[in-house]
């Protein structure tokens, strides 16, 4: 694939209507476009076929040309399965663009647990995540890491020609702070639902790349094996009143219908240190998925967090975000980063620390998560409804 200047892939996203049936005869009827089927097939089919038909979700990968993408278009608007075409963007891992400053790290202990950990209030409660399935798709995990011996941790790789073995770092962190340990053999416990079990998708590279397709076919891959929280520290920017992606929103209104929550980073892209505040990117800026801004230690908000600037991508939740320690692949084995990035696995854990503890899913776990979310001094367009805290 060759990026082009708007971020696109070449390739499109064929969302379906909720009743379709017979998709892959009807997208070679319309398009001459030979499509595998997830529920048929491997992983490894995102990149073998001319189209990709996500069974769970309802939406096809395909690669067509200008012929093909007008039939499908012309298709979408007439009575079919076929409810839309749009293009598939790039998304890369959420990293802050610079480096973050000192702030007030040192006046909290962290022997014991880290800040994250203790701002949600997740080292007191009594759920662990026991039971509770919770997907990271990012750049993979280290699953060799010491700290996870002896938990339950499945694996699947979206990316030609890479493992799922985390070659970034930026996957383990997030693993780490959403499901890491409690207790380790040197520095803080750093994991918020520390019994859960641990699907990791990597849909992006070892380079901290990927595109909607990827992501999507592991939402498909997640929903598959029943889990009921999907964190997704990754994106795309967007502007100020650009559309949000209605194939993401139908798939986001679909997975809470089967009980799996998504949750995604807001995005880094603002600067408030001069007063510019971003919107919430691709494609957390979707209603129907939670997007998570970061705080920092002193709860003030992060320098870099995008948040709520127009009727489009509402921050729902706010989490630790600055100078967050979690772990890393070998041999480094942790590290302290930032970004909206290390908040959404804080929202993550406790997502599935609330679900183990009421049996909420889906759309009620939504509302479980603002109704227990502690309310802050600061704007509901920068926090939504607070900073998020354990059962």
């Amino acid at each position: 694939m060759t990026a082009a200047a708007d971020g696109t892939t070449g390739r499109y996203l064929v969302l379906l209507e909720d009743d379709w049936t017979d998709a892959t005869s009807e997208l070679n009827r319309v398009a001459g476009i030979r499509t595998a089927d997830t529920a048929d097939g491997e992983a490894a089919a995102l990149w073998e076929a001319d189209g990709l038909l996500m069974n769970e979700l309802g939406v096809a990968l395909v690669s067509a040309d200008g012929d093909q993408v007008a039939a499908l278009a012309r298709a979408a608007d007439e009575p079919g399965p076929i409810a839309l075409i749009e293009p598939e963007r790039y998304v890369e891992a959420i990293e802050p663009s610079t480096p973050v400053a000192d702030t007030d790290t040192q006046t909290v202990d962290e022997s014991v647990f880290t800040w994250g950990l203790q701002a949600t209030g997740a080292q007191n409660s009594l759920a662990t995540g026991e039971g509770i399935k919770v997907a990271v798709l990012d750049t993979g995990f280290d699953l060799q890491h010491p700290d996870f011996g002896g938990r339950t941790v499945v694996s699947q790789s979206f990316v030609q020609g890479e493992e799922a073995q985390d070659g970034h770092g930026h996957g383990t962190h997030c693993v780490g702070t959403s499901c890491g340990p409690r207790e380790v053999d040197d520095g803080p416990g750093y994991g918020v639902a520390h019994k859960a079990d641990i699907y990791v998708g990597k849909v992006l590279s070892n380079r901290g790349s990927g595109a909607d397709g990827g992501i999507l076919s592991g939402i498909d891959w997640a929903i598959t094996n029943g889990c009921s929280v999907v964190s997704m520290s990754l994106g795309a920017p967007t502007q100020p009143g650009q559309a949000y992606s209605r194939t993401f929103e139908r798939v986001a209104t679909r997975a809470l219908e089967k009980g799996t929550l998504i949750i995604a980073a807001a995005g880094n892209e603002s600067d408030r240190r001069s007063d510019r505040i971003n919107p919430v990117g691709h494609p957390a800026n979707c209603p129907s998925i939670m997007a998570i801004s970061a705080v920092d230690v002193a709860g003030k908000m992060a320098y870099f967090s995008c948040g709520t600037v127009d009727a489009i991508g509402a921050i729902d939740l706010t989490g630790p975000g600055v100078d967050v320690h979690s772990s890393w692949p070998m041999p480094l084995r942790y590290k302290r980063i930032s970004g909206t990035s290390m908040a959404t696995p804080h929202s993550a854990g406790v997502a599935a620390l609330i679900a183990q503890a009421t049996g909420a899913r889906g759309l009620e776990l939504w509302a479980r998560l603002s109704q227990y979310a502690r309310r802050l001094p600061l704007p509901a367009t920068d926090v939504g409804a607070g900073l998020m805290q354990a059962p």
